[in-house]
C-alpha cells in the first residue's frame, strides 16, 4: 500500500487524519531504523571487502587485538573503510539532492547535475590538470579546490540568468542550467584537445570517478555535508505541499520562492561539495528516488532520508562491485586481475541504466 503524500494533512484532526498520522509515524520510523542498521552491516563489513585476501573476521580480529601497525590494519582500516565512508557521504548526498531537484522541478528526470554542477566542476578539475596546479591546502588537492569552485560559479551563474524573473521559474533555471552545462561541455573538450597524453589520460580517469581518499582528510566534508543533510531533510513536509502546487503550498504557510532558494543552494553546494571529490557520479541521484519512491511511497518526510539511507548503501555496494567484477572476469578469462578496479562510475552507469530502462518500461505498461 501508498503511502500518503502532503494531502493527508488536511486531514489530520479527525479519525481517519490520526490514523493517516500514525501509519506516516509508524512507516517513517520503521524505514529510518531498518535503513540505519542495514547501513551499519554494509560498514561493519567494509573493512574485509576488497582485493586483498583480508576478510571481514580478519581485520576486526586485528582491530580488537590491538596490531595498530600491521599490514592488515592498515588495508582494513586504512584503506577500505575511509572508502566505504566516503561512499556513503556521496551516496547520501547524490540521492537526497536528486530527491530534492526531482520535487523542485517536478521532472522525474531531474538529477543534483541538472544545473550544470558536475559540467562545472568537472572544467575547474580539467584547467587543473592542464596547468599542473598541485599541493594541498587544508588537505585539499587544487584540482579538488577548483572542481568545487567551478561547480558553484555555474550555480551562481544559473541563478544570475534567472533572476530576471520575480520568482525562481523552474523551467527558467533548468533551461539556464542545460544551456551552461552545454557551454562548459565544450570547454571541456577545448581543454582536453589542448592536452598531452598523460593529462589526457588524467583528465579521463577523474571523470569516471573515485572514491579514493589517500592525504584527504574526512572531517571538512562531514562539516559541510551534515548540515546540508539536515537542511534538506527539515524542509521535507513542505516539498511536499510545494508538489501539490505553489497556490496550495502558500496557503499552508509555505513560502515556494523561499523554498526553492534554499533547497537548491543547500543542494547544490553539497552536490558541488562531493563533484570536488569524487568526480561526477552518475545515475545515484537520478534512479535510487525512483526505486525508493516504489517501496515507501511519495511522502517526502519519509521518502527523503530513506532516498539518502539508500544512496549510501547503493554507493557502498557498486564500490565493492568495481573490485568484485574485475577478479570474476579474470577468473573466468584465465587472466590475473586480483588488484583492477573499475572506476566507480562505470559501475554505477552499468547499474543504474538498466534499472532506469526496466523502471521506464514498467511505468509505459
Amino acid at each position: 500500500m501508498d503511502l500518503p503524500d502532503a494531502r493527508a494533512d488536511r486531514f489530520v484532526g479527525d479519525e481517519g487524519g490520526d490514523a493517516m498520522s500514525r501509519l506516516s509515524a509508524s512507516r517513517y520510523w520503521g524505514s529510518l531504523v531498518g535503513g540505519l542498521l542495514f547501513l551499519a552491516v554494509l560498514i561493519l563489513l567494509s573493512p574485509g571487502m576488497g582485493t586483498v585476501q583480508v576478510g571481514v573476521v580478519d581485520a576486526w580480529r586485528v582491530l580488537f587485538d590491538g596490531r595498530t601497525d600491521s599490514v592488515e590494519y592498515s588495508i582494513a582500516f586504512g584503506q577500505r573503510l575511509p572508502r566505504a565512508f566516503t561512499a556513503l557521504m556521496a551516496g547520501v548526498t547524490l540521492a537526497l539532492c536528486g530527491a530534492v531537484f526531482q520535487t523542485l522541478f517536478r521532472n522525474p528526470l531531474a538529477t543534483p547535475y541538472t544545473l550544470g554542477i558536475a559540467s562545472g566542476g568537472s572544467l575547474g578539475a580539467l584547467i587543473a590538470f592542464e596547468a599542473g596546479w598541485g599541493g594541498l591546502v587544508l588537505g585539499f588537492s587544487a584540482v579538488q579546490l577548483l572542481a568545487f569552485a567551478g561547480a558553484l560559479g555555474v550555480v551562481g551563474l544559473v541563478f544570475g540568468l534567472a533572476r530576471s524573473s520575480l520568482k525562481l521559474g523552474s523551467y527558467t533555471l533548468l533551461l539556464a542550467g542545460v544551456t551552461i552545462g552545454f557551454f562548459c561541455s565544450a570547454m571541456m573538450m577545448f581543454v582536453t584537445y589542448l592536452a598531452d597524453v598523460t593529462e589526457t589520460f588524467r583528465i579521463v580517469r577523474w571523470m569516471m570517478g573515485s572514491l579514493d581518499t589517500v592525504g584527504m582528510s574526512a572531517a571538512p566534508l562531514w562539516l559541510v555535508l551534515l548540515p546540508c543533510w539536515l537542511v534538506l531533510i527539515w524542509q521535507a513536509r513542505a516539498l511536499g505541499q510545494f508538489e501539490l502546487g505553489e497556490e496550495i503550498a502558500s496557503s499552508r504557510g509555505v513560502h515556494p520562492a523561499r523554498l526553492q532558494l534554499i533547497c537548491i543552494l543547500v543542494a547544490s553546494v553539497a552536490t558541488a561539495m562531493v563533484v570536488s571529490i569524487c568526480g561526477p557520479i552518475g545515475f545515484v541521484g537520478l534512479i535510487v528516488p525512483h526505486i525508493v519512491r516504489l517501496l515507501v511511497g511519495p511522502d517526502k518526510r519519509i521518502l527523503l532520508p530513506a532516498s539518502a539511507m539508500a544512496g549510501g548503501a547503493f554507493l557502498i555496494v557498486c564500490d565493492w562491485m568495481s573490485w568484485a567484477i574485475p577478479r570474476w572476469y579474470g577468473t573466468v578469462a584465465g587472466r590475473e586481475l586480483t588488484a583492477a578496479r573499475l572506476p566507480i562510475g562505470v559501475i554505477t552507469a552499468l547499474i543504474g541504466a538498466p534499472l532506469f530502462l526496466i523502471l521506464l518500461v514498467r511505468r509505459i505498461r
